[in-house]
């Protein structure tokens, strides 16, 4: 599999724009945690409203109990206690519920500002590095004998510009038909450029 291209340029090229996708996926990773961290300090109050519940529940408890001890009145003044301890449950589950929801939140929001971001740039950057790594590959399995070489170079008459080719010859084709050893090298040359490969010594 041929990754990279072996002229220097186009190299460097790939190389640069797959070093900015990894900064990019970085720097939107780092946002994505900043907001999911700053959108999960929202769930503060929630969390102490579940302690503060919690702790209430536990008093109210036990000064139900102990009234409950008092002879002739305890049941009917451990009554409002677990009331109060009921609704102090229903308030700690309240506030870890709140709590729940804006984790859940937090990460969603945290995880939509990074992933958006990151696709799209790989849905620009794929295709182009995908199509490049199988045209390469393809062409390196080709190019490791002369008739391979004949190939590129008539390749290079039916897709290269006119202009392209007028600097290799001033009739190319003729050249080609006749075997011409150096417009035949040189066109498969241009060719194999296009997919980023040398020619073979």
């Amino acid at each position: 599999m041929k990754l990279y291209a072996d002229t220097p340029a186009r190299r460097s090229a790939q190389l640069l724009s797959d070093l900015l996708l990894v900064a990019w996926t970085v720097v939107w990773i780092w946002a994505g945690r900043v907001v999911y961290d700053t959108t999960a300090a929202l769930a503060v109050p929630g969390r102490k409203l579940a302690d503060a519940g919690d702790g209430l529940s536990g008093y109210m408890t036990e000064a139900g109990e102990r009234a409950a001890d008092i002879p002739v009145v305890g049941d009917s003044l451990r009554s409002p206690f677990d009331g109060a301890g009921s609704a102090s449950r229903r308030l700690a589950e309240a506030g870890r519920d709140q709590q729940e929801a804006v984790l859940d939140l937090a990460l969603l929001l945290g995880v939509v500002v990074a992933a958006v971001p990151i696709l799209l740039l790989v849905a620009v950057w794929l295709p182009g590095r995908v199509r490049f790594v199988r045209r390469a590959t393809a062409a390196r399995g080709l190019i490791d004998a002369d008739a391979d070489i004949d190939l590129f170079a008539l390749r290079a008459l039916a897709t290269q510009p006119m202009h392209v080719l007028a600097r290799i010859s001033d009739d190319p084709a003729g050249a080609w038909r006749s075997r011409d050893e150096t417009v035949v090298r040189a066109l498969a040359a241009v060719e194999l450029r296009d997919s980023g490969l040398r020619l073979p010594q």
